[in-house]
């Protein structure tokens, strides 16, 4: 991979961690909600989700999608209903009680890293990757670090938003403020869907 290849691929890689999707919204309520040491878990697996994610479509479930498009018709359509699911939890999610506890949870590792297979944001940038970024020369190796490098380009760019997310916790200390900004955070999942999956 050459030099100007790869910084083109470093740009786009930081451009589609950084703006808004699915992901960075659930990290903002989740920063909000739970803080950031208690959301590590899902800024991790966030990232090493995508990584995985990306090396499978570098190393042929993309084509198998090339080959069978309803199948990737299916998993936007069962993605974004899993999408709208999230965003009706995160609406619901209440404040802590008096001890500063919540019933509710923030995402663990493996349900974050799962979520990547279903989220159809990650798929676009995935396959965006492979087929833009990716030589056909080495093929395999330049997956496997286009795969790598995503993840390490997605690591600080998710975290942002989930340290900006605790750094709104103590305006949100309200129950009714901390309400209205998770139906608002839910909305914004709702609306990320709109690019995704009006073709």
């Amino acid at each position: 991979m050459t030099s100007d290849l790869l910084l083109a691929f470093i740009a786009f890689a930081f451009v589609t961690s950084i703006t808004p999707g699915p992901n960075n919204m659930m990290l903002l309520a989740s920063g909000v909600n739970f803080g950031v040491r208690r959301s590590l878990p899902h800024m991790l697996g966030i990232s090493l989700g995508f990584m995985l994610l990306v090396a499978a479509v570098g190393l042929g479930l993309g084509q198998l999608f090339a080959q069978v498009p309803l199948l990737y018709s299916v998993l936007r359509y069962v993605g974004a209903a899993y999408l709208l699911y999230l965003a009706w939890k995160i609406a619901r999610a209440g404040a802590p009680d008096s001890r500063g506890e919540s019933s509710a949870k923030p995402f663990s590792f493996i349900q974050a890293a799962a979520f990547q297979w279903v989220n159809p944001k990650a798929w676009i940038m995935a396959i965006g990757a492979i087929t833009t970024y990716t030589p056909q020369e080495h093929f395999t190796t330049n997956v496997l670090l286009i795969a790598v490098l995503f993840a390490l380009v997605n690591a600080p760019s998710v975290g942002l938003w989930t340290i900006a997310g605790s750094l709104l916790r103590r305006w949100l200390d309200k129950p009714l403020v901390l309400r209205v900004f998770n139906v608002g955070m839910a909305l914004l999942l709702v609306a990320s869907l709109y690019p995704i999956l009006i073709d």
